[in-house]
């Protein structure tokens, strides 16, 4: 599993923010949770021929959204 966090910033227009906020609170989630979510699944899904941890392979699996 991953140990140890590092900080990503990026920057966005406030009027998504707001609304990736509101959706994400909806869901009972917070957004820091969606975008390692989305950063998962993107590596998993773009590492070409890259040899990826199990561990990986297994928290990128998309969640059943109700």
């Amino acid at each position: 599993m991953e140990n140890k966090t590092a900080r990503f910033t990026v920057l966005l227009d406030p009027r998504k923010k707001r609304l990736f906020e509101e959706i994400c609170a909806e869901q009972d989630r917070t957004p820091s949770q969606v975008v390692r979510q989305l950063i998962r699944e993107y590596v998993v899904a773009n590492a070409g021929r890259r040899a990826l941890p199990e561990w990986l392979l297994q928290a990128a699996k998309p969640r059943v959204r109700g």
